[in-house]
């Protein structure tokens, strides 16, 4: 299980930060836990060295700043990814002596958030594959993002159709085209469709996962350019 700590005198910016990592995990089906901390000297006496791998520390607190916090910690042997939070980027440069992975400015950017996760993932060798959760009554399901053909949506249903079979639920293709990566593409009102399986483009249909699918005029050109980018990753 990936061990996480938030040290941070402020909890909205614990609340915030412990809100995207949590997103990003569970999409990525990685078992995790995260602890908080109001201070070093809380974190300090609360946690061994192996206690955890990835650290989002504070460098503004009051009594023992972050930069303090580190340095004991490694003295402490601790040798998990540190990676400083902080509202002015002077302080940046002082985590090279506690050898830091990066930092993140507050106010947050959820981008910058999730591309230093990802780098700590990567030190840490831990592997990532990404998952839609689909919430029905039955229970929650996760689905990975790379089996998913399409979505569409009829009323206040959507389906989601994979290459394994398909599930259904409510909700909102629009608040799905805001959550998924830009692999996913909208080619009509109600569809969305993963450009990995989209075989062809022709006149008002696309071929996806041997399907034909509406592609509305508004679309058209969107996902023609969608296309063309796709193919030249």
């Amino acid at each position: 299980m990936l061990e996480l700590i938030i040290c941070d005198d402020e909890k909205v910016y614990r609340n915030d930060l412990k809100r995207t990592l949590s997103t990003e995990l569970d999409l990525s089906g990685i078992e995790y836990r995260i602890c908080e901390f109001t201070s070093g000297e809380e974190l300090l006496a609360k946690v061994s060295p192996a206690d955890s791998q990835i650290l989002f520390l504070d460098i503004e607190m009051a009594d023992l700043n972050g930069i303090e916090t580190a340095k004991k910690l490694r003295e402490n042997q601790y040798h998990g990814q540190i990676i400083f939070v902080t509202s002015h980027p002077d302080f940046v440069f002082q985590g090279y002596e506690v050898r830091a992975l990066n930092y993140i400015l507050k106010p947050y950017v959820t981008d910058k958030i999730l591309s230093v996760l990802h780098t700590a993932l990567n030190e840490l060798d831990v592997s990532v594959e990404k998952y839609f959760i689909v919430e029905q009554r039955s229970g929650s399901t996760r689905v990975p993002l790379n089996d998913i053909c399409y979505f569409f949506s009829e009323k206040r249903l959507i389906h989601l159709v994979s290459a394994v079979q398909t599930y259904t639920f409510y909700g909102k293709l629009n608040d799905l085209e805001e959550q998924l990566p830009d692999s996913f593409v909208r080619i009509h009102n109600r569809y969305l469709i993963h450009m990995k399986y989209l075989e062809q483009i022709g006149g008002t249909k696309a071929v996806v996962a041997g399907e034909a699918l509406p592609v509305s005029r508004a679309c058209k050109t969107p996902l023609s350019i969608a296309f063309a980018k796709y193919m030249l990753k």
